[in-house]
């Protein structure tokens, strides 16, 4: 009876020692497989570790197949926990600066969008000829709504009127091309005004001999 309780008490310690063992193997297998010990947070062993994965990382980027996205996400996972116990443990070495190709490569930069192309200056208003100003109150408007034509009288710019009397100073302004003209009432029509030849010509457009948009003031 003695005898097999010490058999079986040898048997249980031989467990013990056996899954001791194993333990010790596989936290060394993990220790290599990622780089990091847990035993001695130093420097020295987690710069190497980095270094090592940085490394690996920099070769698959030169080298790419169909699994380096893979390969390296993974061990960049490994990377960032290197780090983490880094400066934890107050290591300050710029290890990435030694593995040239290991980071990731930047993206390009969007392409700056074209300016707006300026707008044209407005062009200037042509001043009215003589002068004048269309309809800027310079003179009371009146016959609002007329058109204005040539009398076909011959001599100095004047006007004929059958609204005002003679010796009245009426200004008129063609608003088609900003053109006015200043004269006098010399005769008698039938029409609000009527301007001769000479004073026709100096307001009228190119082959037109009626004025439809015309501002009419009386001056004096």
């Amino acid at each position: 009876m003695k005898r097999y309780r010490r058999n079986n008490m040898s048997g249980r310690t031989r467990k013990l020692l056996i899954g001791g063992v194993a333990l010790a193997i596989a936290g060394g297998a993990f220790a290599i497989s990622t780089g990091v010990s847990s035993a001695g947070e130093n420097c020295v062993g987690l710069d190497q570790a980095l270094r090592q994965n940085l490394q690996f990382i920099a070769g698959q980027r030169a080298n790419p197949d169909a699994l380096s996205d893979a390969r390296i996400a993974n061990r960049q996972a490994v990377v960032d926990l290197i780090n983490q116990r880094r400066q934890v443990a107050g290591c300050n070495a710029n290890v990435a600066a030694e593995v040239p190709g290991a980071a990731a490569p930047a993206k390009p930069a969007a392409p700056a969008k074209p300016a707006a192309p300026a707008k044209p200056a407005a062009p200037a208003t042509k001043p009215p000829a003589n002068g004048g100003n269309a309809g800027t109150g310079a003179g009371e408007v009146v016959c609002k709504g007329s058109t204005v034509t040539l009398s076909g009288e011959a001599g100095a710019p004047f006007a004929s009127s059958g609204t005002f009397p003679i010796g009245t100073v009426l200004k008129v302004t063609n608003l088609d091309n900003n053109k006015s003209i200043t004269v006098k009432v010399a005769t008698p029509s039938g029409s609000c005004v009527l301007l001769n030849n000479a004073a026709f010509e100096q307001v009228r457009e190119p082959g037109k001999f009626l004025i439809r948009r015309a501002v009419i003031e009386r001056v004096g």
